[in-house]
């Protein structure tokens, strides 16, 4: 089963936070702007989303009531103006927006979008996620106004709807149009699906909102834009270099094939969070906490995530994925030091002793600890995963690793429970998004994967959470130091993602286009 922290991990990891490119003609070019896609789309029902990649390919066609700049300041999409409450948000739309097949786009098909979500046969991952538990929507067609309401006050609700993409006309009505096609108010529209290879579309002439200057932004994007199916960063590195896409995006060691190269331009930008978690059910190490922090005392965080991240991370500052919506740093000063002597110090302290072969036991019981990681995160999170292995075996610990795939990760993780340590990146892109992971029922009953119970952080989030917007960011911030002062869960570094660009420009902000700002900058022969 899925548990609430495995759709996060699958859907708001999925948002990367991604930069901007320039660069020079080649033979890329053209009316036709192409990019590098890591895996297939699959089902691109906005309801359901299942890829790591589908938000990407549906913000070219679909159009939310907001847009959230890369500073994290919130824009204006399909509404123009919105009022917020503790408890619900009321938007007024732009008038004069059409479907990609001309019907029109009103207060009430924002509502039947939510509707549909929210109706618990629809069976969507995105709900109690990304969008609110309990949300709710009415339309004033007159006033052409929707209220999103929640039964409790709702932090973020007005920047949970970045992420609702407005199904309209014929697929609001038939989803299952919506298996390979698309149907929306965006500036693309799709005319091409070829599974695991590409997705083509299509821009939309009359496409004339979003944003004061759209009309002749949609005169100035390309006539359409193709995602190319690229499952290699090495191939899609070769694609970039020979002309044959315009721009891909690198976590790992090919992002240096890619930069300083002659007409290509490159951004760094943060990519999420490399972090673990202990387990603190009964019968595990981590449910005493003196043995988690000295666990972390035994540790150099600082190597492991230069290890984990082949020497591209940068110091983590808090647990939500940029842009997020409360700045400042929230882990620096509430993370142990690393000191070998203290740890052990600290084992003997609790009850460990060391005995035969160095293991440490307690009560005749060895100091075992099962740590899982996932495959998909390649090399160097094996050589991160040997790395802490290796610093707790020195401590008396007897370590057991081992890698997992990503489609059993969520049976391990939530059914089996077959683990002391699970190095887990949750990738969530507001602090609402982790309290159903973090608090609450345990697995595989509820989201709670790692058994956790940390009062003072269900106190502070639950006071959080009737503060609107950034007015909460305190609050917050004490609520993620009450989690890593009791070793909770460990943020060890900071990933960062190259976006590179040849003739092209574009901005991509938490994995989503703005497709109005595509441009062609060479020679489009």
């Amino acid at each position: 089963m899925k548990t609430a922290k495995a759709v996060a991990a699958c859907l708001a990891a999925s948002l990367l936070a991604a930069g901007c490119g320039a660069g020079q003609a080649g033979s890329a070019g053209g009316d036709a702007f192409s990019f590098a896609i890591k895996s297939d789309p699959g089902l691109l029902d906005p309801a359901k989303v299942q890829n790591t990649t589908t938000y990407t390919a549906l913000s070219l066609a679909y159009d939310t009531l907001v847009n959230i700049e890369p500073g994290g300041r919130v824009a204006a999409g399909l509404a123009d103006t919105w009022h917020v409450r503790p408890s619900s948000v009321t938007f007024r739309l732009r008038p004069g927006v059409t479907c990609s097949d001309g019907s029109p786009v009103t207060a009430r098909t924002v509502a039947d979008n939510v509707t549909h979500l929210t109706d618990p046969a629809t069976k969507s991952p995105a709900y109690g996620v990304v969008v609110p538990e309990g949300l709710t929507a009415k339309a004033d067609g007159r006033a052409g106004t929707v209220t999103l309401s929640t039964p409790k006050p709702s932090a973020f609700i007005l920047q949970s709807t970045r992420y609702l993409f407005i199904v309209c006309g014929a697929g609001l009505k038939d989803r299952s149009l919506l298996q390979r096609g698309t149907s929306g108010s965006g500036p693309f529209r799709l005319t091409s699906a070829r599974p695991n290879q590409s997705y083509t579309f299509t821009r939309r002439k009359d496409y004339a909102w979003r944003r004061d200057d759209a009309a002749a932004a949609a005169r100035a994007m390309p006539g359409s834009v193709v995602l190319k199916v690229v499952g290699s960063e090495s191939t899609a590195a070769n694609l970039l270099l020979s002309h044959q896409v315009n721009a891909a995006q690198f976590a790992g060691p090919d992002r240096a094939r890619v930069t300083n190269v002659p007409g290509l331009t490159t951004s760094v930008e943060p990519n999420g969070t490399h972090e673990f978690f202990f387990h603190q059910g009964n019968g595990h190490p981590g449910h005493d906490p003196a043995v988690r922090k000295a666990l972390l005392k035994a540790v150099n965080l600082k190597d492991l995530g230069a290890i984990a991240t082949g020497g591209t991370g940068r110091r983590p500052t808090g647990l939500v994925m940029q842009p997020r919506p409360c700045t400042g740093d929230t882990v620096t000063g509430h993370l142990p030091a690393f000191d070998a002597r203290e740890a052990g110090a600290a084992l003997d302290a609790a009850g460990w002793h060391r005995a035969g072969h160095g293991v440490r036991r307690k009560a005749g019981k060895k100091l075992t600890v099962r740590m899982i990681y996932g495959t998909s995160a390649g090399e160097t999170m094996a050589a991160a995963a040997e790395y802490l292995a290796e610093a707790w075996k020195k401590a008396g610990v007897d370590v057991r690793l081992r890698a997992v795939s990503d489609a059993a990760y969520g049976e391990v993780e939530a059914v089996t429970q077959d683990w002391d340590v699970d190095w887990a990146p949750l990738g969530v892109t507001l602090p609402t998004q982790l309290i159903g992971s973090l608090s609450g029922r345990f697995t595989p009953d509820g989201g709670n994967f790692a058994h956790l119970t940390n009062h003072k952080y269900e106190a502070l989030t639950a006071a959080a959470t009737k503060l609107p917007g950034t007015s909460g960011c305190a609050t917050w911030a004490r609520s993620e130091h009450a989690l890593l002062d009791s070793a909770d869960l460990v943020p060890v570094v900071d990933k960062t993602l190259v976006t590179a660009a040849h003739n092209a420009t574009f901005r991509i902000t938490a994995g989503l286009f703005d497709p109005t700002s595509i441009r062609m900058t060479g020679d489009t022969k």
